[in-house]
């Protein structure tokens, strides 16, 4: 599983791990890496979260924990379009990923981390 975070002041942190994703690893990795990227990236200034309608996402401990640390999230319809910026990333990355042909789970976990 991978997560990544991006915004028009640069690219936050990576976070790769080999295990399924539920509300509780989900809120996990956003307090050990959306926040420091939020705070790097941002400085203070207001921003907007977006992620989408991913179970752990919508998950009501995860809802009420970015309620708890007032963090603004845009509304994300049932069933639009992926019209998230990052999966433009992430189709690059894996584009790039298929040419290099990794061979093992750490070649490609190199790969991953290289390209972002």
């Amino acid at each position: 599983m991978v997560w990544g975070c991006m915004s028009a002041c640069g690219m936050g942190s990576l976070h790769i791990w080999k295990d399924t994703i539920n509300a509780e690893r989900y809120i996990q990795v956003l307090e050990q890496h959306m926040l420091p990227s939020r705070r790097r990236l941002f400085q203070g200034r207001p921003c907007i979260f977006q992620h989408d309608n991913a179970r752990p996402h919508t998950a009501s401990i995860t809802t009420s924990w970015l309620h708890r640390r007032r963090i603004r999230v845009l509304k994300w319809p049932a069933c639009s379009p992926d019209l998230s910026p990052i999966e433009n990333i992430w189709r690059i990355i894996k584009r790039k990923i298929r040419q290099r042909r990794p061979k093992t789970v750490e070649q490609l976990e190199a790969c991953i981390r290289q390209e972002w």
